[in-house]
């Protein structure tokens, strides 16, 4: 059973791509579009889609107050964000609201694939460009001393891979998309291990999640 997409963007040509390439996979299905929010959260009630792909700047009803919409209305569909704006705030307000992914228009076939599979199964994935800068919009915002709270520190780069790690990334693909070694993640890690005083990777993410260093 091939899982059902909503796509939400108010130009038709960027809908008609995005079925052309979904629609070269089997695992995906295509049940309907919309123009703008208020179109798709009408569309949603009827058919309950596995996943959406939502623009942000659209009339009518913006992605952002689509995400809004949909979170007082407590619904448990996943949302991709799929634009053109690859601004630092605009990704942070949009995972707080819930988002499973942000992804830019030019990401390729692969991205767009696996993003979607990995917010049917729940979890957020981030391309490591976009997480770096969510991160930093993050740390902007926050207050100077949350960043060692629990007195535990990590670079931005160890940041950046526990959280990759925590999404479900083996050593190889974190490496591969930050155009490094594998042994330099793996060294990357055992500096995490120790920092954080575990020996495991799901210890890791559990303790730093513990300690408010990581968030999911």
């Amino acid at each position: 059973m091939p899982y059902k997409i909503l796509i939400v963007d108010d130009h038709l040509v960027v809908r008609e791509g995005l079925k052309m390439i979904l629609e070269t996979d089997k695992r995906f299905s295509i049940v309907g579009e919309a123009e703008n929010g208020e179109i798709a959260l009408s569309l949603i009630k009827t058919l309950v889609p596995d996943v959406i792909l939502l623009d942000l700047n659209m009339p009518v009803m913006s992605g952002l107050d689509t995400l809004k919409a949909l979170n007082a209305a407590q619904s448990v569909v996943p949302i991709i964000i799929l634009t053109t704006y690859n601004e630092d705030d605009l990704m942070v307000n949009a995972l707080a609201l819930g988002a499973k992914g942000y992804l830019l228009k030019d990401t390729s076939r692969e991205d767009l694939f696996r993003t979607i599979e990995s917010a049917i199964r729940g979890s957020t994935l981030l391309q490591a460009d976009i997480l770096t800068k969510v991160l930093a919009a993050k740390e902007r915002l926050e207050k100077p001393e949350a960043k060692e709270e629990g007195h535990v520190y990590l670079t931005d780069k160890e940041t950046i891979i526990l959280q990759m790690v925590a999404r479900g990334f083996k050593s190889k693909e974190i490496a591969f998309d930050m155009g490094v070694t594998e042994r330099t993640i793996k060294s990357h890690l055992t500096n995490i291990y120790s920092k954080l005083g575990v020996d495991s990777r799901s210890q890791a993410v559990v303790t730093a999640l513990e300690l408010g260093i990581l968030h999911i």
